[in-house]
């Protein structure tokens, strides 16, 4: 709330200063440098434009003063009423018109002297407009008609030749005095509660100021309070946590004030924190924590190398804009906006810009009253030019305003030529936030945990648009239920059958018996995990393969419950193809919900859904989260199969490659999602041969019917050459891809080298399609470099060893001396006497 509007007439520096804390000051327009709030009052207009105008309100002056003509040419010409100020004597009232009036927001009047019936006539006339008061008597104001003026809706301007830093005088009145004229206090000792808060608004504790305390704030520009035991506070003095007063205000009711300060040193509260109210969070905790490792980032820290490697900083603000463009659910929207501010506010940190600075950008910007046509740029608004540069690492393509025939292509480098950092980036997958997302998905996971059926329903109602009456069909599945083309059911038979017969290869049903010595006999045997969930996609593709991938082997191990989760369709119902693969499998329930809320459901268990013991099958960020998040708690006593990532595919190719074979191949990988990797590495390929394969691949991918999504994730892959095969192998093996195509003179040869792959595709017609459908190998497979420590989903995966040991007396005579040693070496008795006392029964 304003109280007076102050009018430099008298240059006093100080005196400046100390007005700018309490409100905008107005100014002429030959006086500079003007306040960061001010109004310019314009009476001579003989050298005055329109376009100067345009100017100072694009520049950021509040508010423009002007007499009766210049306002109709304003108001003409578009400028907001709320930019626009009528300057007015009493006797010009009756020329406004209608037009004027609604075109403006305030009115300034002048007036010989202050006759508060005569201004409230003019308030009542101008009623949607301020009304500021510049009288022409040379004293001051006292207070009291200061608070008069206050209640007819006016405020008094007061020149700055009537105004004082001293006491109040009979021909100046001290700038607190006046600016406290209307406050109120319904407090016994007076005082006025007193909201401190930081620059952009963000609340640091509640205190209590006076009219002494306020008066020396104002003056000095330090935070100074009124402490109700031992009187006036002046913030720091002793801490050394001193704070500049940015801006004083009143509330709307004149009864409490706010404090707009910088905060130096540990902070506001005397707990040295900054806020008496608790931990700061969002943005002001990302600023506080981005400007602390600015300063003491350790070596080798992420923070430390995006503030010192700009390029890597400006490559990862170009992909969070690009992954938030894309976005289009809320929570992704929100999760992909949460990672570009992240980047940007590290950007703007290292060149010593806070959130402060960036909102009074934005208000600067609001006060625009001319616009650019806001069209984007053409390097945003069409196909970017090739780099000049074969980047190392390729980045984002922003092809949502592509033109469709433009030419899709890889990006490209050369081992021979790389530094080690280089190649090192080469090899690196996109960063996967699983903290961040563990954190997104724990209030989704602990709803379903603590409210079951009834938050599955919500929350597939919530995400996937599908209102639910019941969340699991148990079987017999309905015949109706899995009604498909025949040509499709002969297709999932023929892949049933082989990838039945390849996991039943590796069941293990027989006993492991060992004698490690006379007398002790060692087993290990098999027995399948009891209860099992199979999570099957349902996002951008249909996948009954999948639900064959992870059913099959569970059949085969012979799991007591196989609980598959897959998201309903519109409908409500779950496609038919997925219905026939639950039924050949043997499914005892599908639950029909999709992401972190089906994997809760299957950890913990709901009404109807089945608790299990381990979780199977690949998902989104969400749902590879919440599998992370249940395996951790020992409550849910579950666990999952591999970490996941998204789909990838390296191929390695010679001068034998079929160019059309390997073009397929990347394409084949790349089409499943924005975020697939895709990689090719070129054995001695000439550049002949090689501008061959990136033909293939612009030409099929333009074929495809998923080209916006072959167009991201090839934009974003690469093409590495080697000399030789041997360094080949050397780089697939550092990468470890999910799946590896060779495309090699002798290829057969080269598996015995291959020691980290989630799955081989050997030789020109082994397409890795064949192991995603039905050659009978398991396409759920280890992604994001994790093939170098765990294998792809097998039969034994969804069983567990036991091992047993059986030893006679003679033998225990031999083993347990030994046995009795160690135990004794260890320090733990009981062990050791667990044995003695048998030996001394035996003899």
């Amino acid at each position: 709330m304003s109280v007076f509007l102050p009018l430099l007439d008298e240059e006093n520096s100080d005196l400046t200063r100390a007005l700018a804390r309490v409100g905008p000051i107005v100014v002429s327009p030959s006086q500079h440098p003007r306040p960061l709030q001010c109004y310019i009052t314009i009476e001579d207009s003989s050298s005055i434009q329109l376009d100067d105008v345009v100017t100072w309100l694009n520049e950021g002056v509040e508010k423009v003063i002007v007499p009766l003509t210049w306002a109709k040419e304003l108001i003409a010409a578009g400028i907001p009423p709320e930019r626009l100020t009528l300057l007015l004597d009493v006797g010009s009232v009756s020329a406004v018109s209608d037009t004027v009036r609604n075109g403006v927001s305030g009115v300034l009047l002048k007036t010989p002297a202050i006759d508060l019936d005569l201004i409230s006539s003019v308030s009542k006339f101008f009623s949607n407009s301020s009304i500021h008061v510049l009288s022409g008597t040379t004293s001051p104001p006292t207070r009291s008609t200061i608070r008069e003026l206050l209640s007819i809706g006016a405020e008094i301007i007061l020149p700055t030749s009537q105004l004082t830093l001293a006491p109040t005088s009979a021909t100046r009145i001290n700038i607190a005095d006046a600016f406290l004229a209307p406050i109120v206090s319904d407090r016994p000792d007076g005082l006025f509660p007193t909201i401190v808060s930081t620059e952009t608004g963000h609340s640091l504790g509640l205190v209590y100021s006076s009219a002494e305390s306020v008066k020396e704030s104002i003056i000095s520009g330090k935070g100074v309070y009124q402490s109700r035991k031992h009187g006036l506070w002046r913030k720091g003095e002793t801490s050394g946590a001193t704070q500049d007063v940015l801006s004083i205000r009143l509330d709307c009711d004149s009864d409490s004030i706010e404090f707009r300060v910088l905060q130096h040193g540990a902070g506001f509260c005397h707990l040295n924190r900054q806020s008496c109210f608790g931990e700061i969070s969002g943005l002001p905790a990302l600023e506080s924590t981005l400007r602390s490792r600015l300063l003491s980032a350790p070596e080798g820290s992420y923070t430390r190398r995006l503030f010192n490697d700009s390029e890597l900083l400006r490559s990862k603000i170009m992909e969070e804009a690009d992954e938030l463009c894309r976005a289009e659910e809320k929570r992704d929207v929100a999760f992909e906006a949460a990672d570009l501010l992240y980047f940007a506010l590290a950007k703007c940190i290292q060149a010593g810009v806070g959130i402060a600075e960036i909102e009074q950008s934005l208000d600067a910007k609001a006060k625009r009253v001319t616009r650019r046509p806001g069209n984007a740029k053409p390097q945003w608004s069409s196909t970017q030019s090739a780099s000049k540069k074969n980047d190392a690492v390729p980045t984002r393509q922003t092809s949502q305003s592509t033109p469709s025939d433009a030419r899709i292509r890889m990006r490209m480098a050369d081992l021979a030529s790389v530094a080690p950092e280089e190649r090192a980036l080469l090899l690196k997958r996109p960063v996967l936030k699983s903290d961040e997302m563990i954190l997104k998905v724990k209030p989704i996971v602990d709803n379903v945990r603590a409210r079951g059926d009834a938050a599955l329903i919500e929350l597939t109602a919530k995400f996937d648009k599908v209102q639910l009456k019941s969340t699991v069909i148990f079987p017999p599945f309905a015949p109706e239920s899995m009604q498909i083309d025949p040509t499709v059911k002969s297709a999932i038979d023929q892949a049933y059958a082989n990838i039945r017969k390849f996991h039943e290869a590796q069941n293990s049903e027989g006993t492991l018996v060992v004698e490690t010595m006379p007398g002790v006999v060692c087993s290990r045997f098999a027995r399948p995990i009891g209860r099992v969930g199979l999570y099957v996609p349902g996002g951008t593709a249909i996948l009954p393969s999948t639900a064959l991938m992870l059913g099959i082997p569970a059949q085969v191990a012979g799991c007591k419950e196989v609980v598959l989760a897959t998201p309903p369709r519109a409908d409500g119902t779950i496609s038919p193809e997925v219905m026939y693969v639950a039924h050949r499998v043997g499914a005892s329930a599908i639950l029909k919900a999709g992401g972190a809320q089906a994997v809760a459901a299957m950890a913990y268990g709901t009404e109807t859904v089945p608790k299990v013991d381990k979780i199977f099958g690949p998902g989104n960020q969400w749902v590879t989260a919440a599998k992370m998040l249940v395996q951790n708690d020992t409550d849910a006593l579950v666990s999952i199969d591999m970490p996941a990532g998204p789909s990838e595919v390296l191929v390695i190719a010679d001068y034998t490659a079929n160019p059309a074979f390997v073009a397929a191949d990347l394409l084949s990988q790349a089409e499943h999602g924005v975020d697939s990797q895709v990689v090719l590495v070129a054995v001695g390929i000439t550049p002949e041969k090689l501008a061959k394969i990136e033909e293939e691949v612009d030409v099929q991918a333009h074929k495809l019917s998923r080209v916006d999504i072959v167009r991201e994730s090839i934009g974003k892959s690469i093409i590495v050459k080697t000399s030789t095969v041997e360094e080949a192998v050397v780089f697939s093996n550092d990468y470890a891809p999910e799946h590896l195509i060779l495309h090699l003179e002798n290829a057969k040869d080269v598996v015995a080298h291959i020691d980290n792959a989630g799955s081989i595709f050997v030789g020109p017609f082994t397409p890795e399609s064949c192991g995603d459908y039905a050659s009978g190998t398991n396409h759920t497979l280890p992604t994001n470099g994790y093939a170098r420590q765990f294998s792809g989903v097998n039969t034994l995966s969804f069983q567990k060893h036991i091992t047993s040991q059986e030893i006679t007396s003679d033998g225990l005579k031999t083993l347990g001396p030994v046995v009795a040693t160690l135990a004794d070496c260890e320090g733990l008795e009981a062990h050791a006497n667990a044995v003695r006392i048998r030996l001394q029964a035996s003899q």
